[in-house]
């Protein structure tokens, strides 16, 4: 069946054409588009709110952000929608990425996690409208995390993102890198009845597949201004691949057997490797409902709901070759022509060699139900009197991902099979046999796993602010919260082979249809593997999974199952002062954390699981302060200095033993890790010289007083000796220091510029063997280009997006690191009529590749993704 034409070339060619057409009309250009009406005089709103209006245009964007960052009185920057329902990126985290000091994780081909300031993304915090958003990931090999998953929020919902660099004692405690606060929008901020529609159609090349995206927005607000609501909708569809070359580094030990009996003791091997196409589709739909009230002058009440519901049933393919796979009981792996290097802690590890004849191949498709979720309800009231304020907030947040069924089959054939791997290079031949014979393969066992992580947290906020109005002193703040978490991990397994009722040990001709697509062209090397036999879709679900009903038996991991809990208690107070030049705000927040770590316990090593939990209690005493000197009407300096912390992964903190889904080794935690402290200062110098134009500078320095690193030994896990690898506290901690630079310029005739730099220069102490590592997440350079340009209804975008290598964990004696990348996204639009604007966007036009190594050369992954196209409309009201 031919595939329709536009689905396969004229919708990325059309959206390439166009968006240079917009950047080569630079030489027509005149004005700027102006931007929209505020709302009415008599559409009175708090000060809080009155800053917040409706704008439109790149330009008058970037007025917007830069208004909100000189009036603060933290290091802050700000994002906020050209107007409502168009965010300057499709993925948030891509939009904060272009946000001095921010990088992001791409994996998964768009943004879902973020780094700040060279910090891991578990030592960042995201928030939605000032509380915490419980979210979760879908995949058996994602742990649970403080971070955020970005895949859960449609960016047509936000209104404005802040980044806090610097904490106010009334921020939440949690982040060292930097508190992100997203804000939706609320009726009484727009125009008194809004009704905004779009449609969209996105193109993702490596699939060839053209997906759609609806959003709807309708606000209204009665006459009187008392009573308003708001509801916003999303629904998108999206279909991923991902095509990656992979080793399965591994930390346990073997003795490698060469053919003369010769043995190599106590050396790394791999698990083995592979060459892997996963897909995706995704579906998410998002909706927000926000009721407001004013019954007076004083009193602002606001009810918001958000709910994501987001399916990702997806599949991954992997032809793989085995080295540790194949060890004996006795670890001893059989390897003709060995070949090794020696890793920085000084063991060998294995890089080469053939193995087989017995077990030299094996194939594992794997379909899995996915889903992440999350929930919001949340409700915030003002008071506002003349001399004092009094602000409440209290809601609740739940979130769960994970898989439904999470099925593979195991597919396994005999043959010789060479391998060689070194930076960046997977190569594989099997000797005795074509990859694309599906004849060569049986069926040897099958497994399920039905996983799901579940947070959930209540909380409660009160403060009251006290205007002064003093010579020094304008405002004090005091206030409390509590928050309540409870988050949760269980695993089911079910287990199926030969002798199961029902069982068939199919060959994998049984199962396929030809051969797979070729993968991996912009990552391969002339000996990697990029096209193989492969299982049809249509017959793993009407042949295979029939088959695996009636033979799946079923039963609870209960050495990966854990429930963490935890009750925080803060009491803040805050000062806000002027005097002369001088502005800004100090303070101190005082926390108590207790914490509650349940999980099964395997006391014996023999499976014999007891329920058992480990309690623990600490305070902490968090002092800050801001200031700003304003040298001139346009200049200004900017310096804080504080005391921060963040508590440690909920992964990390369980008392578990989670078994790999990729290789023989395991994970497990450590309810006694101590949180993450830092002292940390900043100076910067802000000129703001022109319209929407800005050049600064700003020098920061963190110091941490540990870090986490990671130990490797053997145990008995329910009967089975595995390598199980645990994290532990350093006695010493790490330095960040770094300094920012940001350029910004609204030049005549609609043209415009947007450049930062962000350098980090970030060391760690060594941990208890003696190694000094590199700091998890930071990358020592990142930059941010935008070109732009509007006149007239029209706009145009060039973005170029680099960070440098990034460091990851420990791993087979070195330490991950990935590579440098850089990206290339571009945006078009035309406002056809006043109501009516076609638009367009295309990310990672370069098809920038993801490469992963150990800093002994040891390879990772590598992974394409491919670019993204979108063509769009939207209609207002």
């Amino acid at each position: 069946m031919n595939k329709p034409v536009l689905k396969k070339k004229i919708l990325p060619h059309l959206i390439a054409l166009s968006i240079s057409g917009g950047l080569a009309a630079y030489s027509h250009a005149a004005e700027p588009v102006a931007a929209e009406a505020q709302a009415q005089a008599g559409d009175a709103v708090p000060a809080a709110e009155a800053n917040t209006v409706e704008v439109r245009g790149i330009r008058e964007r970037l007025k917007r952000n830069l208004a909100e960052k000189r009036d603060a009185g933290n290091v802050i920057d700000t994002v906020t929608a050209e107007e409502v329902g168009k965010f300057p990126d499709k993925n948030v985290a891509d939009s904060l990425q272009r946000v001095p000091g921010i990088s992001v994780d791409r994996t998964w081909g768009e943004g879902r996690d973020i780094f700040v300031r060279g910090t891991d993304k578990n030592l960042n915090l995201t928030q939605l409208n000032g509380q915490a958003v419980a979210s979760g990931y879908w995949w058996k090999n994602d742990s649970q995390s403080r971070g955020f998953n970005y895949d859960i929020l449609a960016s047509e919902l936000v209104g404005s993102i802040d980044v806090y660099k610097s904490p106010s004692a009334d921020l939440d405690e949690g982040s060292i890198g930097g508190l992100v606060n997203v804000k939706t929008r609320k009726p009484f901020q727009l125009k008194s009845l809004v009704v905004q529609a779009s449609v969209e159609a996105t193109y993702s090349e490596l699939p060839r597949k053209t997906d759609p995206q609806f959003s709807g927005l309708l606000s209204w607000t009665n006459e009187q201004k008392t009573f308003g609501a708001l509801l916003a909708v999303s629904k998108q569809k999206r279909t991923m691949r991902r095509d990656g070359l992979e080793n399965f580094t591994d930390s346990t030990k073997y003795n490698i057997v060469d053919q003369n009996g010769a043995v190599t003791p106590g050396a790394y091997a791999s698990w083995g490797g592979g060459s892997a196409i996963f897909r995706q589709d995704r579906e998410r739909t998002t909706g927000n409902l926000t009721l407001q009230a004013r019954p007076n002058a004083n009193t602002d009440i606001a009810l918001n709901y958000m709910n994501s519901d987001m399916d990702m049933d997806n599949s991954n393919q992997n032809y793989l070759w085995e080295a540790g796979g194949l060890a004996d009981a006795k670890g001893n792996i059989q390897v003709t022509n060995p070949k090794f290097i020696t890793t920085s802690d000084g063991t060998k590890a294995l890089v080469g060699g053939t193995v087989g004849p017995t077990g030299g191949v094996s194939f594992e498709p794997i379909f899995r139900q996915s889903y992440v979720k999350s929930e919001v309800l949340d409700l915030e009231g003002t008071y506002d009197a003349d001399t004092w304020k009094f602000h409440g907030q209290a809601g609740t947040t739940k979130g769960s991902g994970g898989s439904s069924h999470d099925r593979n089959f195991w597919f396994v054939g005999n043959t010789r099979t060479t391998f060689n791997i070194s930076p960046d290079t997977y190569e594989v031949k099997y000797l005795d046999m074509s990859p694309l014979d599906p004849t060569k393969l049986t069926l040897q066992s099958a497994r399920d796993w039905i996983r799901r992580m579940e947070t959930k947290e209540n909380y409660a906020q009160g403060d009251l602010t006290l205007d002064l109005n003093g010579d020094f002193f304008k405002s004090i703040k005091v206030g409390a919260k509590f928050r309540d978490t409870t988050v949760q991990n269980r695993r089911i397994i079910g287990t199926a082979g030969p002798g199961s009722p029902g069982w068939i040990s199919y060959s994998l001709a049984d199962l396929s249809t030809g051969p797979s697509p070729l993968l991996s062209q912009e990552a391969a090397t002339a000996g990697s593997l990029t096209q193989y036999a492969w299982v049809d879709d249509g017959l793993a679900y009407s042949k295979g999974f029939p088959m695996y009903d009636k033979a799946m038996t079923y039963a609870e991991a209960k050495g990966e199952y854990y429930k963490i809990k935890e009750k925080i208690y803060a009491t803040y107070l805050r000062a806000d002062f002027a005097v002369g030049q001088w502005r800004g705000d100090f303070g101190a927040r005082v926390v108590k954390t207790d914490q509650t770590s349940e999980a099964y316990q395997d006391l014996t090593g023999k499976g014999n699981y007891v329920l058992g939990d480990v309690k623990r209690s600490y305070t902490d005493v968090l002092p800050n302060l801001n200031a700003v000197y304003n040298v001139s009407k346009d200049l200004l300096i900017r310096g804080a200095i504080s005391r921060v912390m963040a508590r440690n992964t909920y992964s990390d903190l369980s008392a578990s033993t989670e078994v790999s889904g990729t290789t023989n080794a395991a994970t497990a935690g450590n309810p006694l890790l101590k949180p993450f402290h830092a002292n940390q200062g900043e100076i910067g110098a802000e000129w703001y010289y022109a319209d929407a134009s800005l050049l600064s500078a700003t020098l920061f320095a963190k110091k941490l007083d540990t870090f986490i690193y990671t130990q490797t030994a053997t145990e008995n896990v329910a009967g089975v000796t595995r390598s199980v690898t645990r994290p532990y506290n350093a006695n010493n901690g790490a330095t960040v220091n770094g300094l920012e630079i940001q350029w910004q310029q609204a030049f005549s005739s609609g043209f415009g510029a947007i450049v930062n730099y962000t350098f980090t220069d970030a060391k760690t102490g060594a941990n208890a063997a003696g190694r000094k590592l590199n700091v998890i997440g930071n990358s020592r350079n990142q930059a941010n280009i935008t070109g732009f340009w509007e006149k007239n209804g029209y706009s145009a975008r060039l973005s170029y997006n680099y960070r440098s290598k990034s460091y990851g964990a420990l791993d087979e004696g070195g330490q991950d690191v990935t590579s440098a990348y850089g990206q290339w996204d571009a945006s078009a639009s035309w406002d056809v009529t006043p109501k009516i604007s076609l638009y367009l966007t295309a990310v990672n036009i370069g098809n920038e590749v993801i490469r992963t190594n150990t800093t002994d050369g040891l390879p990772v992954g590598v992974y394409e993704n491919g670019a993204r196209y979108s063509l769009g409309l939207k209609a207002k009201f």
